[in-house]
């Protein structure tokens, strides 16, 4: 029987019989693992508080059969202010989500980890707004993934746009005239200088002040947009924490 010790953060917990979960866990080094969390449901159980979801832990997985089981943990970050604002919990249970979809079981992405745990931070310790957060979180990950988005000049005639759209298929910055030749049938957006500056600060910057930044008003509206549907064009899907995120504003 092998063992790691490891950290992790817990993306998606299942209750399990009577007093399992089963964890869906970002693993140091290793992507996300299944986790199998036995008795944690048990009143004064050592595993319960590094079994719940956003919490972040030290903890000891046991390898049988391909099968992981958590028998000791300790955590280390629980972000407990974001239990207290169901707006900003919302947000990182959909931060969690799309860490589960572009992650593989055993194989890490790196960056992918101490992205995830760095917005969480700056949600619940930090007081960030949360449209800055999501935008920098989604554009980042993109980059992570593979998309990263081509944005220090019009993809096709070269030049500095004066009016400049972010083509979401493609990923790239254009301008009005490139239009027609680049966009075809999909969906350009436009960009202000502020959301332009802010998107190439967030694609191409220090991970590490990925969220020193600040917009007026109407530019991060025009990022947030901008952000969104760029990953979930490039994922070519939707989710649910997403859903139940935007109709909490609604």
């Amino acid at each position: 029987m092998a063992h790691l010790t490891t950290k992790g953060l817990v993306l998606r917990e299942v209750n399990y019989k009577e007093s399992d979960k089963i964890l869906t866990v970002l693993v140091e080094g290793q992507g996300k693992r299944t986790v199998k969390a036995q008795g944690c449901r048990r009143k004064n159980s050592p595993l319960a508080a590094a079994s719940q979801l956003l919490v972040y832990s030290d903890m000891t997985l046991y390898d049988y059969q391909d099968r992981w089981s958590m028998k000791e943990a300790n955590t280390l970050e629980e972000f407990r202010g974001l239990q207290k604002d169901l707006s900003r919990l919302a947000l990182g249970t959909y931060f969690a989500e799309v860490c589960e979809a572009v992650s593989e079981e055993g194989l890490e992405t790196p960056g992918l980890l101490p992205l995830v745990l760095n917005s969480l931070y700056a949600l619940d310790k930090l007081g960030k707004p949360e449209e800055l957060v999501k935008a920098a979180f989604e554009i980042k990950l993109c980059c992570l993934i593979g998309y990263e988005p081509m944005v220090d000049a019009c993809a096709l005639c070269g030049t500095e746009p004066e009016e400049p759209r972010f083509h979401l298929a493609e990923g790239v910055l254009h301008c009005r005239r490139c239009r027609e030749a680049l966009a075809g049938e999909g969906i350009s957006l436009p960009l202000d200088r502020g959301s332009l500056a802010a998107l190439r600060y967030t694609a191409y910057g220090d991970p590490k002040r990925l969220f020193s930044f600040q917009l007026p008003a109407e530019s991060l509206d025009i990022l947030a947009g901008v952000a969104e549907g760029f990953l979930l064009t490039q994922l070519e899907r939707g989710f649910r924490s997403l859903d139940f995120y935007k109709g909490l504003a609604g």
